[in-house]
């Protein structure tokens, strides 16, 4: 299974609170680390961004990245069966809403919309919580449409929203 670079809590505060002074190159890249991108494809996005070689190393030294295996995980439990498809539905904890939101928010802005979306992946990365996340619904479903077209846009949204109920 491969590992991925993930945030960690403390590199999530930094996108919030930018307590540390980091060179631009260097938090362009823990923005962009969200646990679905491997290292060739963040080590291609370096060059971009104008962000040292070793930029993986260095937030990760500074504990703001780590390795995990089995990112996925957190995007095979939003296409997990929904209360409509015969399972019984269960609450959701408001960090378990967060992560599913976060996991899918962020899959689809790289997967349709990739770098245009970059600045759409900042706002993701300031929610704090699951209520600020919904509240960007509307925007990645702009963006979307700009991206594939409405119709795509329109059902991606109603989804989204359907398996957060």
């Amino acid at each position: 299974m491969q590992t991925m670079w993930c945030k960690t809590e403390a590199g999530r505060n930094e996108i919030q609170q930018r307590t540390r002074k980091m060179p631009a190159g260097l938090r362009s890249i823990l923005l962009l680390v969200d646990g679905q991108r491997n290292d060739e494809e963040l080590r291609a996005m370096m060059s971009g961004l104008h962000a040292p070689d070793d930029a993986l190393q260095q937030l990760a030294a500074d504990g703001l990245i780590e390795r995990r295996s089995g990112a996925a995980s957190l995007l095979a439990a939003v296409a997990a069966p929904k209360a409509g498809d015969g399972v019984q539905a269960t609450t959701m904890t408001s960090a378990e809403r967060y992560n599913l939101l976060y996991a899918r928010i962020t899959e689809d802005i790289r997967s349709h919309i990739g770098l245009k979306g970059y600045f759409l992946q900042l706002k993701v990365e300031r929610c704090a919580d699951a209520d600020e996340l919904a509240a960007l619904l509307p925007d990645v479903a702009t963006a979307l449409t700009k991206a594939r077209d409405h119709t795509f846009a329109t059902r991606w949204l109603e989804d989204v929203r359907a398996s957060m109920a």
